[in-house]
């Protein structure tokens, strides 16, 4: 390796002015062994530049040459990835990262000890050297000293510390006076060393001569000393002198600290007391208030809400810690206690007796109420009441126990008040509905509950009888309630309407006011958890508003939405079946009652759930509605299942069949009804199921016809079918109108073709032979030439049919017609109509016939398309 750094150092570094530092033969780590050299190298020129250069022998092998070099600034980490194992591999971090494997562990050692070297002495940017054993990493070489840097071969090179300005001169000096200084470097040499030799000698005698000097200078050094311990005495003595002095002073320090501790007690003591004095001390006028305060009048309850307030305040004061080890706070706080039990026990008996006092004074304005469909008003009661809520909120607060208490007897008494009032209001209702009909005297109420107590049979006496028209002909779809559509009007309808209408409209406010007082009395507007369960536990029947608490301890929590509205379930609870019992009975009267009462009670139930889904007055009203809806269904099945039982009779013509003129009549009155409803989805529905029905069963009769034909059924009653839904304009039956139209048109055909048949028989049946020979290949100008269709057979034909004939035959196909034809549609003219062209259409076909067959030969009806026309019109004119 020496003979080596030697020849790289001859004939690569010298040349480009550089020393060769550190050697080491490496390969690339993962490739084929393609061995060079990496040495570290410094120029010889100043400023010096550190480099690494990477070294590669020729391919002929006779010489070295210098492939890659890198300065070593720009090294930033050595990696000689283990610091414990010997490894020859090791990273150089460029700006790429070269990795090497080193030819041995001494080498790659060696080498990086001299790049660290370097790093020390040349660079300021130090670089990171990592997985290096601490051994191979020197400290810094001390400045000032030659260095030396080890190779791998353990070779020596000398570096040299540059001279200052100074010792270059003193050398310039003195090689100047010395003349071969520079050609005799060995005599100059041994000259200087022979001047050093002198010096030196000159130094020690001059040691030696300074012995004396020496010696005095001991001397004053021992004097020094004496006098250093003479002031240490003085001070030893100034600090006994100051310790007597610092005692007195700590015990000064001492008493003030105490005196200050002393004054900052007192301080805490007074804030403590004055905090005492100013959150728990009740005025007297309070205290009187509490105790003597007039709960009947305005000013008095105004006082008495304030000195509870003030009550509260001084029993929810925090207090501090070690406060209620006191016996004045605990004394305090007892005082407290009984002013405020003592309050609660006056409020609460005092509130019961404005309950009571406001029953009476309201139980004595029902008599003006009792013949005039209209509920009492509560404002006065709530106005006066809404006094204590603020006191109410305090009870809640303090003592829920007793705030509980006033809730139940609230309900318990409220409860029975509505009952009276609502079961009277009701009655009312009542009265005034049935007094509307004629046959009202046989509906029997009795009692405030307003259940019908007629029996079935009685009902059904109300019926009326078949009279023989058409809608005796058939059950009724407005005798649902066994009463004839007779015996009602539209007036007694309307009246109907405005009345049940009249009952939800005093209903709704009724419930509202009475709702938003319980929120404001009772404090449960704020919608948040409180104490209380009213859910579950509830016992609508006059039990306790809670089961599972004790008296003055807060239930578990639950929502005040929940308690607003149970508390309204028990005050209101007659409402529900009141309204049933009332919706029952405008079913029994009419049955198409179901559809106001339909409309009406979505229409409240639509503005209850807008202001509050959850609330008592949207769920009952939505639970009544289910009832109605049931009702309005019920009534829909019913009139399907008359129509599928009406029976027609044997001996009489059929005409427009009662179900289809009731059907009309329903949704004229339905559509009046449920213009602009919320509702109209169901009405759609039952729409549906009535049309096809009518469909059905206008189909049914008209095959179970004997005396009417079949078609003049279905023609009769389809186009009155189509002529309704024509005029209404009902958007979800287009269909079914669309469809009864072409029924009318199909069966008009139909019983045209059918009723007028051959009117001309034998003169059809002398044509029909004439069409069946041109079928079988004769040509139509010699069919005159077959001996059965010659000209004198169709003249013979032709004259059994004059005019005469004609007229009289079409005078009795207008008689039969019109005998089939009911009056209440008035088709006979249109059928009529249809005949007339129908017997042209077969003229025509019969003049047609004669042209193409019997060309020439002069052969004419014996009437004309106008004599037709005459027929038919004087005909029609005299019926």
């Amino acid at each position: 390796m020496t003979a080596i750094k030697h020849a790289l150092q001859r004939d690569i570094f010298t040349p480009n002015d550089e020393r060769l530092l550190s050697i080491v033969n490496v390969c690339k780590a993962g490739k084929k062994k393609k061995n060079c050299f990496l040495c570290a190298t410094v120029t010889t020129e100043r400023p010096v530049q550190v480099k690494m250069v990477k070294v590669k022998k020729s391919d002929k092998g006779d010489f070295y040459k210098r492939q890659i070099a890198w300065a070593l600034r720009d090294l930033a980490v050595v990696d000689a990835k283990d610091a414990i194992k010997e490894n020859p591999e090791f990273d150089l971090h460029f700006e790429k990262i070269y990795k090497w494997v080193a030819s041995s562990t001494a080498e790659k050692n060696a080498f990086i000890s001299c790049i660290w070297k370097l790093n020390q002495r040349y660079l300021r940017k130090k670089i990171d050297f990592v997985n290096v054993s601490s051994q191979l990493l020197e400290e810094s070489v001390p400045s000032g000293e030659n260095q030396s840097v080890t190779g791998g071969d353990e070779e020596v090179v000398d570096v040299y510390q540059e001279l200052n300005a100074r010792e270059e001169q003193d050398i310039e000096i003195m090689m100047e006076g010395c003349e071969y200084a520079i050609s005799n470097a060995e005599a100059f040499a041994e000259r200087l060393s022979r001047e050093l030799q002198v010096l030196d000698g000159a130094n020690i005698q001059s040691i030696m001569a300074s012995e004396k000097q020496v010696n005095i200078l001991m001397k004053l050094l021992d004097e020094a000393l004496k006098e250093v311990d003479q002031i240490e005495l003085k001070l030893s003595s100034y600090e006994e002198m100051l310790q007597s002095v610092k005692e007195q002073m700590d015990q000064i320090s001492e008493s003030n600290h105490l005196i200050h501790l002393s004054d900052t007690n007192n301080v805490k003591l007074l804030s403590e007391i004055e905090f005492l004095v100013n959150h728990m001390d009740l005025a007297k006028g309070h205290i009187k208030a509490l105790q003597e305060g007039d709960l009947a009048s305005s000013r008095g309850i105004e006082a008495c809400t304030n000195a509870a307030d003030a009550l509260l305040q001084c029993m929810n004061v925090a207090l501090r810690p070690g406060h209620d080890m006191l016996l004045a706070v605990r004394q305090q706080q007892q005082r407290f206690s009984d002013l405020r039990e003592q309050f609660a026990r006056r409020l609460a008996s005092h509130l019961n007796n404005v309950f009571v006092q406001q029953g009476h004074d309201q139980s004595s304005t029902l008599a003006q109420h009792s013949v005039e469909l209209a509920l009492p008003n509560h404002h006065p009661f709530h106005r006066d009441l809404l006094r204590y809520a603020k006191l109410m909120e305090w009870l809640k607060s303090t003592d829920y126990g007793k705030y509980e208490g006033l809730t139940k007897n609230y309900m318990d008494y409220l409860s029975r008040l509505y009952e009276r009032e609502i079961k009277d209001f009701f009655e009312v209702a009542k009265i005034k509905m049935t007094g509307t009909t004629k046959e009202s005297k046989k509906f029997g109420l009795h009692g405030s509950s307003g259940k019908l107590t007629g029996s079935t049979s009685s009902l059904n006496k109300l019926s009326v009888q078949s009279s023989g028209n058409r809608r005796s002909q058939s059950s009724s779809l407005l005798d649902m309630g066994n009463m004839s559509a007779s015996d009602l009007d539209v007036a007694d309808r309307t009246k109907f309407d405005k009345i049940f209408e009249q009952v939800l409209s005093e209903l709704e406010p009724l419930c509202l006011a009475e709702q938003d007082f319980i929120s404001k009395f009772f404090k449960l507007q704020q919608h948040q958890s409180m104490p209380g369960t009213m859910t579950e536990a509830e016992d609508l029947d006059g039990g306790t508003l809670s089961r599972q608490h004790n008296a003055g301890v807060p239930p578990p929590v639950s929502s005040e939405k929940d308690m607003i509205r149970q508390m309204m379930i028990k005050i209101f609870r007659c409402i529900e079946p009141e309204l049933n019992n009332l919706i029952a009975l405008g079913d029994k009267i009419d049955s198409f009652n179901s559809l106001y009462m339909l409309v009406k009670m979505s229409h409240h139930v639509w503005t209850a759930q807008n202001v509050d889904p959850a609330s008592f007055l949207s769920t009952t009203l939505g639970n009544v509605l289910v009832t109605v809806k049931r009702n309005f269904d019920k009534c829909i099945s019913n009139q399907i299942r008359q129509m599928e039982e009406v029976k027609i009779s044997k001996k009489s013509k059929v005409g427009i069949l009662p179900f289809v003129a009731e059907f009309e009549e329903f949704a004229g009155l339905a559509e009046s009804i449920f213009k602009n409803a919320e509702r109209r989805g169901d009405l759609d529905k039952a729409y549906t199921k009535l049309i096809r029905g009518v469909f059905v069963n206008v189909e049914k009769v008209a095959n179970e016809s004997q005396k009417t034909p079949r078609d003049v059924v279905m023609m009769e009653n389809f186009h009155h079918i189509f002529a309704t839904l024509s005029r209404l304009k009902i958007s979800c039956l287009e269909a079914e109108k669309k469809e009864a139209k072409q029924k009318y048109t199909d069966h008009l055909q139909s019983y045209v073709i059918y009723s007028l048949g051959q009117p001309l028989e034998k003169l059809n049946h002398f044509f029909e032979g004439v069409e069946a020979r041109v079928a079988q290949g004769i040509r139509e100008e010699e069919v005159s030439y077959q001996l059965a269709f010659n000209k004198q057979e169709l003249r013979k034909v032709i004259k059994e049919y004059p005019g005469k004939e004609v007229k009289k035959g079409l005078d009795n196909l207008y008689k039969k017609v019109d005998k089939h034809l009911c009056e209440e549609e008035n088709l006979l003219q249109v059928v009529w109509h249809s005949m007339q062209d129908e017997f042209i259409r077969q003229y025509k076909h019969f003049e047609g016939l004669i042209a193409r067959c019997y060309p020439g030969s002069g052969v004419t009806m014996e009437f004309t398309i106008q004599d037709i026309l005459d027929y038919c019109s004087s005909i029609a004119q005299s019926h």
